[in-house]
């Protein structure tokens, strides 16, 4: 399964922002400098994320994003829903019904198996994805990280 780049994007721009000390902020052209991402682009992207509850977005001089919940109440699923959408990237198009080797419709009764096997592979996926919270995330990370991601994202100690 391939995810647009913007997937990895966001992820790790709610990692960072799960790394600040409560109540502070990261601008989109500071998320973006801090990943030499394309600030304008990147900004239209975490919208996605306040649209979906993840994040949650200020104005002003002061301004900027952070999460819209606690880490542990936040998932990568619901970080990749946001983007990607809930649509399997697997769709049976029935081709066993097509050219020489064509099946009857009779034969064509139950599901393809094929497409069983992807959509329990995209199950397992989404479950794991699901059961895995940012502050679990921020939890494997060295202690060192959220103090450096703290100060080069945003100056703040």
């Amino acid at each position: 399964m391939k995810l647009p780049v913007s997937t990895e994007w966001l992820l790790h721009c709610a990692t960072s922002l799960a790394q600040l000390k409560p109540g502070d902020t990261a601008s989109a052209a500071q998320l973006a400098q801090y990943y030499d991402l394309p600030a304008a682009y990147l900004a239209k992207q975490l919208q996605a994320l306040v649209r979906a509850g993840v994040l949650s977005a200020t104005t002003g001089p002061r301004g900027g994003f952070r999460l819209a919940r606690p880490a542990s109440e936040i998932t990568l699923l619901q970080i990749v829903e946001a983007v990607d959408g809930t649509s399997s990237p697997y769709e049976c198009r029935e081709i066993r019904q097509q050219g020489r080797g064509a099946l009857s419709p009779d034969e064509c009764r139950n599901p393809c198996i094929l497409a069983e096997k992807m959509a329990e592979a995209h199950e397992a996926w989404r479950l794991s994805l699901a059961a895995t919270s940012l502050a679990e995330i921020i939890a494997a990370l060295p202690p060192s990280a959220p103090p450096r991601t703290r100060r080069r994202l945003t100056g703040a100690p």
